[in-house]
């Protein structure tokens, strides 16, 4: 690890968690190069919902190489764009009778949000974004200045401004007596709070601590987000694409939000993509070439997401999902059950679930001694109290239910020291 001190920069964050040098991996698991095998149930930050190497993605991915595929091409129209577009149209889109232009902005998910909020404020005229406590959106300045942990907004050396925080629904002072609130300041000429250009939610928060949003709350944010001329954008870059039981976090919840952001799992194998879904009238307000970006074009991106749309086929993934994500929560209840008296809670939904233990120095404490133990798993939340599990969907159930264990000896080692 010697290179990586003297010649990286000191910003290198997960390394410091997880300090070995990885040499190689397969669907939920990685081998470090002493070949010590680590479970992973950090996939990525969410990246990898198709588990490391996906068989099938790899194979459609050598063939591309080998028949000479564009892996290049900006916006320029390629068979590999196309055969996307046609599976995301006929699987997620058509399903859903879903009508969505896509933009391809870029390789990462703050590039979907960056490009969300400047046609938020072109469609609307207006500037200051509406976004939550607790939220994540990207450290680029827009991205950055609606995302709300204070340790990351302090790296920025200039005002993040044109935003308007409120309370997330499960945080002190939310829920629907805010919102109510909040309508009421739009609606007086004297309250001083002009109508926004949009509301930006996350129907889970997965850094901000796996908060989970309600049905009844989120269609209440998006009627009045409409009814005061705003756009209602939904960020769905680390829950969506099967995260959750369903291709989007927020399916069966009658909603329609004017642009949905994407990233992260659509890349399928690992490949940086973002994508942008926006409804028509609003995608009108875009000039040609207005807003570009250099990885917007990713051949092997959209070779590996078109082969993982096919995971969507038919329900058996999103089967899995749900019992393992069952699996998950039913685990760690126990857990919770067995430290109520220390305030432990789980949270989540589907293969995203989380176990707040109150206090950031035990989780730090506790996924330690998982990575000792050969399981990775990495902190989020205020204060890094919440222990997250996100492994592969793919995640064979051995592997799921090892990893589960672990995770369990780690938290009664740790609050056993404590006691």
């Amino acid at each position: 690890m010697e290179v990586f001190e003297q010649w990286e920069s000191n910003i290198r964050g997960y390394c410091r968690s997880f300090p070995t040098v990885f040499a190689s991996a397969k669907n939920a698991r990685q081998v470090d190069e002493q070949g010590k095998s680590y479970i992973d149930f950090f996939a990525g930050a969410g990246v990898l919902n198709f588990g490391h190497n996906n068989e099938r993605m790899k194979k459609a991915l050598v063939n591309f190489i080998e028949a000479d595929g564009v892996a290049h091409s900006l916006d320029m129209y390629t068979t590999a764009k196309r055969d996307f577009i046609e599976k995301f149209v006929d699987t997620v889109l058509k399903p859903r009778q879903l009508n969505y232009k896509m933009q391809f902005m870029g390789p990462t998910g703050t590039n979907a949000v960056e490009a969300a909020l400047k046609l938020a404020r072109r469609v609307t005229g207006r500037q200051s974004i509406v976004a939550f406590s607790h939220g994540f959106h990207g450290m680029t300045l827009g991205s950055l200045a609606c995302t709300a942990n204070d340790y990351f907004r302090q790296a920025a050396g200039v005002p993040l401004d044109h935003v308007i925080r409120l309370p997330f629904e499960s945080a002190p002072g939310g829920g629907l007596d805010n919102l109510a609130e909040h309508e009421r300041a739009l609606e007086d000429p004297s309250s001083g709070v002009a109508a926004p250009a949009a509301y930006l939610i996350e129907v889970i928060q997965a850094e901000g601590g796996v908060n989970v949003a309600t049905e009844r709350w989120l269609k209440e944010l998006q009627r009045i987000a409409h009814a005061h001329g705003a756009l209602f954008i939904v960020d769905e870059i680390q829950v969506g694409c099967g995260r959750t039981g369903t291709y989007f976090s927020f399916d069966e919840m009658d909603l329609s939000p004017d642009i949905v952001c994407l990233a992260k799992g659509i890349g399928g194998f690992g490949t940086p993509l973002a994508m942008n879904l926006i409804k028509p009238e609003h995608d009108q307000h875009w000039s040609p070439g207005e807003h570009t970006g250099t990885f917007r074009g990713q051949g092997f991106s959209f070779v590996a997401g078109r082969e993982a749309l096919t995971y969507f086929d038919d329900d058996a993934l999103m089967s899995e999902v749900k019992e393992k994500g069952a699996l998950m929560a039913e685990h760690l209840d126990k857990l919770a059950k067995r430290y109520a008296g220390q305030g432990f809670a789980v949270r989540g939904k589907g293969m995203m679930q989380a176990l707040d233990v109150v206090d950031g120095g035990k989780a730090k404490q506790m996924a330690a001694v998982c990575f000792e133990n050969g399981l990775l798993i990495g902190p989020c939340g205020s204060g890094g109290r919440v222990l997250k599990l996100i492994p592969p969907l793919t995640i064979p159930e051995a592997d799921l239910k090892e990893g589960l264990a672990i995770l369990e000896d780690a938290i009664g080692r740790v609050m056993e020291e404590a006691a």
